[in-house]
């Protein structure tokens, strides 16, 4: 669901967040046009836990930085656009040494959007763009209807370029997660 009647915050996200009434409810920004998330189906919730699984052991392992499940990230200086992907890593580099109670003032080296029924590619696509404008490094689109996955990087140039995975194929973590691999086979056999 997505709410065109004004120009939405961050501030108004938080506020609507913690209402009494809105707390299963969940909320992102892009550039201020306020949008809803819906709770995860069953498909959904398993492969962002799996992923956040082998992530979060990959980046323990060798004390790289922090794997999160649906936190807000938002822009430094940027108030009107705020994204929750399913799960993100965030290196030390770029990321706070203690969990913050807001939402991250950066964005994720790494987000993962798995592709729900009650959005379509194109608005997940819109996602990812929004992410590597914002200074992610890769950003990965699983889609378990079609057993695929994209993932999406800057060119040189900044425009955003995508590759298409199939299920025999795998996702890495490139510059954002040095020596991640990821076989989509793992993730669509659950």
């Amino acid at each position: 669901m997505v709410s065109r009647e004004r120009e939405y915050t961050i501030d108004d996200v938080w506020q609507l967040e913690c209402q009494p009434m809105n707390m299963a409810e969940k909320y992102y920004l892009i550039d201020g046009e306020l949008c809803t998330k819906m709770a995860p189906n069953h498909v959904h919730g398993s492969i962002a836990s799996e992923i956040a699984r082998l992530m979060g052991n990959h980046v323990v392992e060798r004390e790289l930085g922090r794997v999160t499940i649906e936190v807000g990230y938002h822009p430094a200086g940027d108030r009107r656009t705020v994204l929750l992907p399913d799960v993100a890593f965030e290196s030390w580099a770029r990321a706070a040494r203690t969990p913050l109670p807001t939402y991250a003032p950066y964005m994720p080296d790494l987000a993962v959007e798995v592709v729900s029924a009650s959005q379509t590619l194109a608005q997940t696509r819109r996602k990812a763009a929004v992410y590597l404008r914002h200074g992610t490094l890769i950003v990965w689109l699983i889609d378990p209807e079609r057993n695929t996955a994209e993932s999406w990087t800057s060119a040189d140039d900044g425009a955003a370029r995508s590759e298409s995975i199939d299920l025999d194929g795998e996702l890495g973590g490139g510059a954002a997660l040095p020596g991640f691999r990821l076989p989509l086979r793992r993730l669509f056999s659950l």
